[in-house]
């Protein structure tokens, strides 16, 4: 079978919902490590989704009467954004600025990020209802949840804010092996031991 009947057939259809995830995907990853400054990582996911976005294009112009090749495209579309915001969200590239306003745990907090290797700077404060200790602490975005689940075991009341640094300059970010997790990740543990 040659690649024009492939494409004319209903297989067509799913061939570019295919492409069109993988081209949405690169796209929507493009674009995150654009904004982050990594130039030849975006312009290598570029290069790779105008490629596929062409190829799956100008097929499904081909099959315009063909509700199926319709569908085909834009659901590959929906799913590719979904894939590439979850990719995005699993990498966890880049790093986070965390800023914790506490009543009560401020201290206890503090020395448990220490702990974690977490470099944290306290403050003083006044809130609404008095005082209050400020920590502001920059990690990995891969360990955000750590950190997240950390002040809400030590304050459930703690007021959070997570914002993405645009500039960083000196002081210390905790580096710890990145894991991944998941059956993928079980399994490559487990091929270590062997």
């Amino acid at each position: 079978m040659n690649v024009d009947a492939l494409f004319a057939s209903p297989w067509g259809a799913l061939v570019i919902f295919g492409l069109r995830i993988i081209d949405v995907s690169c796209d929507t990853m493009r674009v995150i490590f654009a904004i982050r400054g990594k130039r030849a990582i975006a312009a290598a996911l570029g290069f790779i989704q105008a490629l596929v976005w062409i190829f799956a294009v100008g097929n499904a112009v081909k099959h315009l009467n063909s509700v199926l090749h319709v569908l085909g495209y834009a659901g590959g579309y929906a799913m590719g954004t979904y894939i590439g915001v979850s990719l995005e969200q699993a990498i966890a590239y880049g790093v986070a600025t965390v800023r914790i306003v506490t009543k009560r745990a401020g201290v206890g907090i503090a020395a448990a990020l220490r702990e974690q290797g977490y470099g944290v700077t306290e403050s003083q404060g006044v809130g609404r209802d008095g005082a209050v200790e400020v920590l502001n602490s920059v990690v990995q975005r891969r360990h955000l949840d750590d950190v997240l689940a950390l002040v809400t075991a030590m304050d459930e009341e703690a007021f959070v804010t997570v914002e993405e640094p645009r500039v960083l300059l000196g002081g210390s970010i905790a580096t710890r092996e990145w894991t991944v997790g998941g059956p993928l990740g079980r399994w490559m543990r487990l091929r270590q031991r062997a």
